[in-house]
């Protein structure tokens, strides 16, 4: 462990969080093992975060604000409504950290301001694609799409679908087209 000299608390104390997350999942994350992590005292991710929910209230923040950003680059390249799923699930697979976290307000503070702005940019531009689908029921599309996408992530997580053979964004752009071609 190298100690933190200066620079930003606030960053290196987020970044050890998804370290930590990735190895042992957010349950066993708390400030005191960051604090130490990132060689500081027990209250320096105090004075930032409060305590863990305000921690992990700032990761999901975050994982929001780069979800956004990897949707509406996907988006503004021209994407379709499929392949702005095939993002999503990149960002899961690629984040998954922020991503086991984002959707969990039994971990964070749903009601923070910033949380809830980071969220709803996200289902913005996520529900866009399905408004320009030829879809009966828009409403239904974004809900089903956003069903297979977050739960198709989920399951590769998990294990549960990883096959060695494909990579997840070859298998999720073939499911998403074969439920919405």
């Amino acid at each position: 462990m190298s100690p933190y000299h200066h620079g930003d608390l606030r960053r290196a104390v987020l970044a050890a969080a998804v370290t930590a997350i990735t190895e042992s999942g957010p349950a066993a994350i708390s400030l005191r093992d960051l604090a130490r992590r990132v060689g500081v005292s027990h209250a320096g991710p105090v004075h930032h975060f409060k305590d863990k929910a305000g921690l992990l209230t700032a990761l999901a923040t975050e994982g929001f604000v780069l979800l956004s950003d990897a949707l509406a680059a996907t988006r503004d390249a021209g994407g379709d409504f499929t392949e702005i799923g095939v993002a999503y699930v990149r960002f899961a697979v690629e984040h998954r950290a922020h991503f086991e976290v984002m959707f969990r307000p039994d971990l964070h503070h749903p009601d923070d301001e910033d949380l809830r702005t980071a969220q709803a940019r996200a289902g913005e531009i996520l529900a866009s694609g399905a408004d320009a689908t030829s879809a009966p029921d828009p409403d239904t599309a974004k809900v089903a799409a956003w069903s297979l996408v977050h739960g198709f992530a989920t399951l590769w997580n998990t294990g549960a679908l990883s096959r060695p053979d494909e990579d997840p964004e070859t298998l999720a752009r073939a499911a998403a087209r074969l439920l919405f071609p």
